[in-house]
């Protein structure tokens, strides 16, 4: 692959910087055009299509999400890069469409829905160097010019290219040349700490530049995934493009009226464009509360990545701040489909609306502390505000969205301490328990008292006489609250969560002078046998649905030394840990649904069964490097529609005790399909999982 010749070299540290910033803007500009695209596309039969065109479209969505998603994965490498050389990473670019003269001549960008023309643009962006194919029509740009400058020159200026696979082995010699003239400590000599990881997201870019060889190898894997990449890459952006391309052909043969996409506009806006040439002014009011709570939450979403890099890293506070905002785009999409099914107004009577992405005119990073924080605690809680005012249109996506901020605007308010005087920079694994992220509201105490569901003492208020089993009516001296059955002795109170119990029988088969099976009459006696062994019995019940208070002036439970996630065979995850789920102190043992089945998620109600449900319990081992510190609070978020967001010190173990992986941020899957179980591959949102409980 030759370079094209370029105006002027890139030889100082600016100049390389400036053209980071410039790869990072580009990445970011295609990710946009590749998800609007995708967003306007038809969902199945239910919007007019036969059968085989609705499987084609949605291979087609997924694959261009996918392709979205990887360019993400691009621009964490290039502004892992970026921090490596020293420079902060950038998040502004200018709105759709780009003005003549920001990129190359022959590279256009604007927002536009999934049509031929598009998608032959898209083959065009990807195309590697010296391939023949033209760009969409509609997309050529207006004339040509040459960027740059004849001579050297210490301002930067934008580098001429005729393909993105070209300007990325420019960067490349640049960082070359800063090598050759600095050493390469004195070049790479940024705060690794600052970068993104994969503690803190599970992205191809997410690797930690500290080299010319890493760096290299960065760019390296942008090439030969999407752009540039030779033309018989298989797997590459462009080989997936042409494959959709000749897929739509073959189906357009078919059938001539074939419409895989809804109208959108191309380069929608929310004001009256002072320019208005090339953009459609978005007037009908349903779209536009779409596309501006869709704006606002994109926008945001920029805001935490920028924080992330600004927080040293792995931390609590970093990988929450990341999470979230993956999180936000999760709500961007159902609210970005909304908008390209609805008409844009009455100045533009033949086409739909569609998601800006406007851009903020800053989004530098927030200095890290208590102003940040409370700011996103705020600006979540606008969102959601948003989102509620919009469920009211009977609109499912509008819900899910709803749904999606709500759950958000919590976790937020959880996680962000804006008492906190200080950012949380200390690391997961070396203070975890009492980082701001995973901090609970009741102090020290509440390790000792997370044994108590939703954190109501029991009462011993009304004593009831029925007698009962496991899952019947409470015993004759117990008491009921919240639905946690007690039953006090003379040394120990035992607790009993109905909804928790997975029918493990630990308690009947080690204690059955206690725990008494398939009677009639009280069924806890906690005198029975001797304390020391009812409390180990207990210990033993990995739902937590068995849990005790001594009464003897020893102390309660307490949290384990290693936090584990033990993986059952076609069953539920075992976990054990200091553990905070959905943001609520939840004891120190829990199972929790992998089967996506279970009525009283995210806990295991033995669904599993019922389903059929089959996967594995020995899984392959991964990362298995030692932790250095291996408890702490364990969070555990379960996503809308979506995985287990689990954040602290954890050891994912098999069915046999084998070690699977150690991690500080783990997405586990909870709807069962997931080709990479234990760990999330997005499966979710392709068989259209549903968190919510059904009765």
């Amino acid at each position: 692959m030759s370079v094209v010749a370029v105006s002027a070299p890139l030889v100082t540290r600016e100049a390389v910087l400036h053209a980071l910033y410039e790869a990072a803007e580009l990445e970011h500009n295609l990710m946009c055009t590749y998800l609007y695209a995708a967003f306007s596309l038809k969902d199945g039969e239910a919007d007019g299509l036969n059968p085989e065109e609705a499987a084609a479209v949605g291979r087609w969505r997924r694959e261009l999400i996918g392709i979205a998603i990887e360019e993400m994965g691009h621009l964490c490498a290039v502004w892992n890069i970026t921090a490596a050389l020293g420079g902060t990473p950038r998040f502004g670019r200018t709105n759709f469409p780009l003005d003549p003269g920001y990129l190359p001549a022959g590279i256009v960008v604007k927002l536009a829905p999934f049509t031929p023309e598009t998608l032959q643009h898209f083959v065009f962006l990807e195309r590697p160097s010296g391939c023949a194919e033209e760009d969409g029509e509609g997309f050529v740009y207006e004339r040509n010019y040459i960027r740059g400058s004849d001579g050297p020159r210490l301002t930067p200026m934008g580098l001429n290219y005729d393909t993105v696979g070209d300007f990325y082995i420019a960067l490349s010699d640049g960082l070359r040349g800063l090598v050759a003239r600095y050493g390469e400590g004195d070049t790479f000599d940024g705060d690794p700490a600052l970068q993104l990881s994969p503690n803190e997201i599970d992205l191809m870019g997410a690797k930690p530049v500290i080299c010319l060889k890493t760096a290299i190898a960065a760019f390296d894997a942008i090439v030969v995934q999407g752009e540039g990449a030779p033309s018989d890459s298989e797997g590459s952006h462009y080989q997936k493009f042409v494959a959709i391309r000749d897929e739509f052909r073959t189906l357009l043969q078919k059938n001539s009226a074939f419409m895989p996409a809804f109208p959108a506009a191309t380069n929608p806006v929310l004001r009256r464009p002072p320019r208005p040439e090339g953009r459609v002014w978005l007037e009908n009011g349903a779209a536009v509360a779409a596309v501006d709570l869709a704006n606002a939450s994109y926008g945001l979403m920029l805001r935490l990545l920028g924080y992330a890099f600004a927080l040293r890293g792995p931390c609590a506070e970093k990988a929450l701040s990341v999470d979230l905002a993956i999180g936000l785009m999760r709500a961007v999409v159902p609210l970005a489909e909304r908008a390209a099914r609805l008409p844009a107004g009455p100045s533009n009577p033949h086409c739909h609306g569609g998601m800006s992405f406007v851009a903020l005119r800053d989004t530098a990073p927030l200095p890290p502390g208590r102003a940040a924080r409370r700011y996103f605690v705020e600006r979540f809680a606008q969102l959601a505000e948003a989102g509620e005012a919009l469920r009211t249109c009977g609109d499912p996506r509008a819900r899910t969205a709803a749904d999606q901020l709500t759950s958000l605007a919590k976790r937020v308010s959880r996680g962000f301490d804006v008492s906190a005087p200080a950012p949380n920079v200390a690391p997961i694994s070396n203070d975890a328990h009492t980082s701001s992220s995973v901090r609970t509201s009741n102090g020290p105490q509440a390790a000792n008292d997370a044994h108590v569901s939703s954190g109501a003492q029991p009462s011993r208020g009304a004593q009831v006489s029925a007698g009962s089993q496991p899952g019947g009516a409470p015993t004759q001296d117990s008491s009921v609250v919240n639905g946690v059955e007690t039953a006090r002795g003379e040394k120990l109170e035992l607790l009993f969560e109905t909804k928790r119990c997975i029918h493990a029988r630990f308690c009947v088969t080690g204690a059955p002078n206690v725990f008494l099976a398939n009677v009639q009459g009280p069924w806890i006696h906690p005198d029975a046998m001797e304390v020391e062994r009812v409390v180990e019995v207990a210990h033993a019940c990995p739902s937590g649905a068995i849990r005790y208070r001594r009464l003897d002036g020893v102390h309660d439970e307490t949290a384990p030394p290693v936090n584990l996630a033990g993986i059952r065979e076609a069953g539920p995850y075992a976990f054990r840990g200091q553990l905070q789920i959905d943001g609520e102190p939840q004891g120190f043992r829990a199972t929790l649904c992998r089967c996506g089945a279970s009525k009283n998620k995210p806990f295991c109600d033995g669904s599993h069964h019922e389903v059929g449900f089959t996967a594995t319990g020995e899984p392959a081992s991964g990362k298995t490097d030692m932790l250095p510190t291996r408890d702490g609070v364990l969070a555990i978020d379960p996503e809308v529609n979506g995985p287990l967001a689990v954040r602290g010190n954890l050891e994912i173990t098999s069915g046999t005790g084998r070690v699977v992986a150690r991690v500080v941020t783990a997405t586990l899957c909870r709807c069962g399909g997931s080709s990479t179980k234990p760990f999330c591959d997005g499966t979710h949102a392709k068989i259209g999982f549903k968190s919510a409980n059904q009765g």
